[in-house]
């Protein structure tokens, strides 16, 4: 063998061994970072309202404390600027994470390689998904995030442009789509109105009508239940573990068998969509001027803000009536959309001032360990609220969930930064790395030299 051929030999595995490994400090986006950790501390401002509170709480504060004083305060400070719009930035950041990926891979000669490693990654992402939702928490992003993953892989070629443009129409289609279930939901009240006059006067309910009384009474329930149906709620997360567990099965199971081309999960990839083509364009990367992001944050929250705010006082005015706010929250998905991009540049603003540098690297720390935050998280939820735990379902006020939320970011700030001090990964980002490589990936940091 010649000298030539036996290097080419020895050069594939050292290849290999570049190519298919983790991304290492000096490849990580820290605004990225940064963004991701402050969407995963926001997005535990809507989770907990699922965890302490019944899920009608959610759009109708009267059902969690009432709608009045410190609780629709808090209820409107969480529908303007938080509700939609973190899990808008964590998506954002899912869907930029996953062109780095195959980015750098492409970058580094990795070639059809590259899709098995990607699709591994998500196929592994779908069963820790499974696995948090079924054991853990009813609430779970990761199995839809995977799914939409399985699909998004094609996409990642595509212009910019093209990006926004296919967000824009989906943002646009269940704009429409909001609406048309408003006049929808009206037209079933008048139906079920008739079906109730015609029980009074002792008269057989036409097929029409039976099936009106049983869907508005399925709106009812979701939107305002009756104090039977909140103490039935209630006590299936009074149980122990396993009895959760198997009351879960059965709502996740439902969640889980909904096809996947309905327009729910459409927000979520739009928002993946605007991620990879902000990255793309190095709006994500903070490589843009600062009067690039002040106009941008100003034009996105002229808009966010306005809409958000009026279908949020509205809803408030009509009494949280299913009726009406059927077309209050159509504005939803586009006020979410402007929200979320004007607080991805205020937060790029922060990130590029400089300000507060141990906040900012806390937050960045809490960013690269985004995924075992958010499973501490869940873990958390079950040992306040649930039977297992301390059983607060149901006892705290809204605005009193948020010293729970407090708590929280506490713990997320303070061990993150110091976890990743020992070790390069946290304890989940190193598990679905190895996973996803397909090799154990190593954890501990090497210890810094001492200078005399």
């Amino acid at each position: 063998m010649s000298p030539e051929t036996l290097a080419s030999s020895e050069a594939v595995p050292q290849l290999q061994q570049e190519i298919f490994v983790p991304a290492v400090a000096a490849e990580r986006i820290s605004s990225i970072d940064l963004l991701r950790g402050v969407a995963l501390l926001g997005i535990a401002i809507m989770n907990i309202i699922f965890s302490g509170l019944p899920l009608a709480a959610d759009l109708n504060p009267k059902v969690g404390g009432g709608a009045e004083g410190p609780n629709l305060v808090a209820f409107l400070l969480q529908y303007i600027l938080f509700d939609g719009k973190m899990r808008g930035l964590f998506s954002m950041m899912f869907g930029a994470s996953t062109y780095l990926l195959i980015h750098r891979l492409d970058d580094k000669g990795a070639g059809l390689k590259a899709a098995e490693i990607y699709y591994r990654r998500i196929l592994w992402l779908m069963l820790f998904g499974m696995i948090h939702a079924y054991l853990i928490w009813h609430g779970d992003i990761l199995y839809p995030y995977a799914l939409l993953g399985l699909i998004l892989l094609p996409l990642l070629r595509a212009r910019p442009k093209a990006l926004l443009i296919t967000a824009g129409i989906f943002v646009v289609v269940m704009t429409g789509i909001s609406v048309g279930r408003g006049y929808g939901v009206r037209s079933m009240h008048k139906a079920y109105l008739e079906a109730q006059k015609a029980e009074a006067a002792h008269k057989v309910l036409t097929e029409e009508q039976k099936e009106a009384k049983t869907e508005w009474e399925g709106i009812r329930k979701y939107f305002s239940p009756s104090p039977e149906e909140l103490k039935k709620e209630t006590a299936m997360y009074s149980g122990g573990y396993f009895h959760l567990v198997a009351k879960r099965a059965a709502v996740v199971k439902d969640w889980h068998s909904t096809p996947f081309y309905s327009p729910s999960p459409w927000d979520m990839l739009a928002m993946m969509l605007v991620g990879i083509a902000f990255l793309k364009a190095g709006i994500l990367s903070a490589e843009r001027s600062t009067q690039f992001y002040l106009r941008l944050m100003l034009y996105a929250y002229l808009f966010g803000i306005p809409v958000s705010t009026f279908s949020a006082v509205a809803a408030w005015k009509q009494g949280f009536d299913p009726d009406q706010t059927g077309f209050t929250y159509a504005t939803y998905q586009s006020a979410r959309v402007a929200m979320t991009i004007g607080h991805m540049a205020l937060l790029i603003l922060f990130f590029r001032s400089g300000w507060l540098p141990k906040l900012q690297r806390a937050l960045s720390a809490v960013g690269q360990t985004a995924f075992s935050n958010y499973i501490l998280h869940s873990l958390i939820y079950g040992v306040v609220f649930y039977g297992y735990g301390f059983n607060m379902f149901g006892k705290l006020q809204r605005y009193q969930l948020y010293y729970v939320v407090a708590g929280m970011w506490v713990i997320s700030l303070i061990a993150s930064p110091l976890w990743l001090k020992a070790y390069r990964y946290g304890p989940l980002e190193w598990c679905w790395r190895s996973l996803t490589y397909w090799k154990r990936q190593r954890m501990m940091r090497e210890p810094q030299p001492q200078t005399v």
